[in-house]
């Protein structure tokens, strides 16, 4: 078991204990911070909108064609946004850290 450390849109961080092959949005759902997740993973819905902190990005795998679509939708992106429910958390992305996107422009 390792950790998420999440800021919610009030800018508090919250660290949460993670479960290897669980989606982030699974694991930031689970702990009850605001996050939708409305297609329950299925990448068609994008309201689990996350900023992926800098220097995470390189040990991610790149956004599918799929998931940059669903970003295209969102009405503020930026370049290290993802959907938390493409990403798996595993042991080596113990400590990863995300901040919540807003929820509309």
């Amino acid at each position: 078991m390792g950790v998420i450390h999440v800021t919610d849109r009030a800018g508090e961080r919250h660290t949460l204990e993670a479960l290897e092959g669980w989606r982030v949005m699974e694991i930031i759902r689970d702990w009850n911070l605001p996050i939708e997740g409305l297609c329950g993973g299925a990448c068609e819905c994008a309201t689990c909108h996350v900023f992926v902190a800098e220097n995470w990005l390189p040990k991610l795998h790149p956004p599918t064609e799929e998931e940059e679509n669903q970003l295209d939708m969102v009405p503020i992106t930026e370049r290290n946004s993802r959907l938390a429910c493409q990403i798996l958390w595993a042991p080596d992305l113990d400590g990863l850290e995300v901040t919540l996107a807003p929820v509309s422009g």
